[in-house]
């Protein structure tokens, strides 16, 4: 009831501030859309930074208490270059998100040569592609194996599930749709999908089901705070279709700082049933040390832009090194990601890195009919 007073209240605000010859609509949810004819387009700019004023000043009354709220102004320019309706429509929407990712109660201005507004509107092309994949089951599982530095060490094979999408014959990778899929709320749909795709795997192939192994998979920091996600994966191993001590569950170090509070929960109640834990892409962020010490991992995986160029950059060498040195000390096993050559292997045995994955050691394959088995690894 608080909402549909509030937007009717809005409603009311819009129609005064636009002049008389303009067009007010409501889109959906919470989304106008204001259609004005003869405007220039520094006109318009003012028109929206006065309704942007407006609204920031404006104050909702509901049960005696006073609530204050913003907007973001997408503002696009309709000219004879214009394709179609729906093509300003996607650009005004486009430029909507860019104000909010700006930090939100702001206008800003549609440009054609807006690099950032080009990435954007290219990651919105992908939601109806994802969602379409999801539909006709046009993603695929690869895996690449993660191994022991130690040649003396035989433990059971582990590996990284990768996720690959599959469109008019060709495949794609993750980094092409992952940020789209993040950026627009269907991060988590895909980790469902990996994660019932795996668990029917086990079952179609029972030989393995009771198999010594550890299975990596991936979260988006989506997933980290949803509770239907959580009661989802949890249903999966109740139900025996996965095992928790076979799985170890990659959180990327941004996406954990950001839902730390959600991020240390989810962890903590997953580890009670046995499964394991990865910070991905360490030393990506700004506070990685800061943090480390309150999220409850196993694995410390190196962020792969560091490791390739170990052996010709005494920089990267020296974070890797600290890396790994920090997460020793706190108990953890380090992984280098992106070891493409004998020489990075040999510098990440000298540095005392636990574990190696990369093209080097093995190149991800299709989950098939048979799991990864252990690689030895040759630094002759």
């Amino acid at each position: 009831m608080a909402g549909d007073e509030l937007l009717r209240q809005l409603s009311s605000l819009l129609l005064i501030l636009v002049r008389k010859r303009d067009t007010v609509a409501r889109l959906g949810g919470d989304e106008f859309a204001i259609l004005m004819e003869d405007c220039s387009i520094d006109q318009a700019k003012t028109i929206a930074e006065t309704i942007r004023k407006k609204i920031e000043e404006f104050r909702f009354l509901w049960n005696g208490k006073h609530f204050k709220i913003g907007v973001s102004i997408g503002v696009v320019p309709i000219t004879s270059a214009s394709e179609s309706i729906s093509s300003i429509l996607s650009a005004a929407d486009t430029a909507c998100y860019e104000a909010k990712d700006q930090g939100r109660n702001r206008v800003h201005i549609y440009n054609d040569d807006d690099q950032t507004l080009v990435r954007r509107s290219g990651e919105m092309q992908w939601v109806s592609r994802i969602n379409q994949a999801l539909d006709d089951e046009n993603f695929l599982l690869d895996y690449q194996p993660i191994v022991p530095i130690k040649t003396s060490e035989n433990p059971a094979p582990s590996f990284e599930l990768l996720t690959r999408l599959q469109e008019n014959g060709k495949i794609i990778p993750p980094s092409n749709f992952i940020p789209a899929a993040e950026r627009y709320n269907l991060a988590t749909k895909i980790d469902r999908w990996v994660i019932q795709t795996t668990a029917d795997w086990f079952l179609q192939n029972p030989d393995y089901h009771d198999y010594s192994y550890l299975c990596s998979i991936n979260l988006s920091g989506c997933s980290l705070g949803d509770e239907d996600f959580f009661t989802f994966v949890m249903s999966q191993f109740q139900n025996g279709n996965l095992r928790p001590e076979t799985i170890c569950f990659e959180i990327t170090e941004t996406a954990a700082i950001a839902n730390i509070t959600s991020a240390i929960q989810f962890i903590n109640n997953l580890k009670s049933l046995g499964c394991k834990f990865a910070l991905d892409d360490f030393g990506s962020g700004f506070s990685s040390f800061a943090y480390l010490k309150t999220l409850p991992v196993d694995y410390l995986k190196i962020d792969g832009m560091f490791v390739r160029d170990i052996v010709n950059d005494k920089i990267a060498y020296a974070m890797v090194k600290s890396i790994n040195e920090i997460g020793q000390v706190m108990g953890m096993q380090t992984i280098a990601e992106w070891v493409e050559n004998k020489e990075t292997l040999c510098l990440l045995k000298d540095i005392g890195v636990d574990y190696v994955q990369g093209f080097g050691i093995s190149k991800p394959k299709p989950l098939s009919k048979s799991l990864p088995q252990n690689i030895v690894l040759n630094f002759d």
